[in-house]
């Protein structure tokens, strides 16, 4: 997996970064056709924003937190991508795309 962590008007400490790191392992954990993750940590005025855009084989997932603490959004970005992961993971596995030959004919 391919992690990215950049930040708008904030530095990306290595504690910063080993956190986010820690906390998308749940997501690499749970589907394992996650290629690339992009993080954005952004500072806007009282509000720290954290934004997350995950390709997965298929399909790009996005997910933005906002919280007055960084390490509270991360926290929630974390939780609302694994729950689009979990997602994703379902209906893909319940929704196989069989060639039309393997299929049963009628």
């Amino acid at each position: 997996m391919n992690l990215t962590v950049t930040g708008h008007h904030v530095a990306v400490t290595p504690a910063i970064r080993s956190y986010v790191e820690s906390k998308l392992e749940r997501i690499v954990r749970h589907s394992d056709h996650v290629s690339g993750v992009s993080v954005i940590l952004s500072v806007q005025k009282l509000r720290q924003k954290a934004e997350a855009s995950v390709h997965v084989r298929g399909k790009d997932l996005h997910v933005e937190a906002d919280h007055e603490d960084l390490y509270a959004a991360i926290d929630s970005m974390a939780d609302k991508l694994d729950r689009q992961v979990l997602k994703h993971k379902d209906r893909s596995s319940t929704h196989p795309h069989d060639a039309l030959k393997h299929q049963a004919g009628g």
